[in-house]
């Protein structure tokens, strides 16, 4: 499996790590940077790369994933989630990693490298990466929606009240 990985300053010595293990791991890593430290780097310009390579590979049929990472996460994840046909979940446990992939499908994870330890941050990525989507009706339905939103911009309706509430 292909993995993209995009990342800031703040993250690049994760990534580092991250596209060392990955490889020893029997997965394919493409690192779309920083290639240096540099504190003033922009994480939208690696991590926008890394989430749009994802959405193109997916649309080709190909099972990649995405690595996404910051000091907190938080921005990657928002850059991450700009990219039409990307799905990507904030891990800081083990059991968000997990849920990350089962209920939403995530297709990129973001982690904060000042966040967690180097060991607890590998193994939220080596999580999200090994889950399988559940493929419940519920969690299905509901990616559903957000996909049709973000096809046509329409909000889907709302739920009618029931007569007994």
């Amino acid at each position: 499996m292909r993995v993209h990985l995009g990342c800031d300053h703040a993250g690049l010595d994760l990534k580092d790590h991250l596209t060392a293990w990955l490889t020893e791991h029997g997965y394919e890593p493409v690192d779309h940077g920083p290639f240096w430290y540099d504190a003033d780097d922009d994480y939208p310009v690696f991590c926008l790369r890394a989430a749009s390579a994802v959405a193109q590979e997916r649309a080709a049929g190909q099972d990649s994933l995405g690595v996404v990472i910051g000091g907190s996460g938080n921005g990657e994840q928002i850059a991450a989630n700009k990219v039409a046909g990307i799905r990507c979940a904030l891990a800081w446990s083990e059991e968000t990693a997990l849920l990350g992939r089962q209920h939403n499908d995530a297709n990129v994870v973001a982690v904060g490298g000042r966040m967690h330890s180097l060991e607890d941050m590998t193994r939220f990525v080596e999580l999200f990466l090994a889950e399988p989507f559940s493929g419940a009706e519920r969690h299905q339905r509901r990616i559903d929606e957000l996909t049709a939103y973000e096809a046509s911009g329409d909000l889907p309706p709302l739920p009618e009240r029931p007569a007994d509430a």
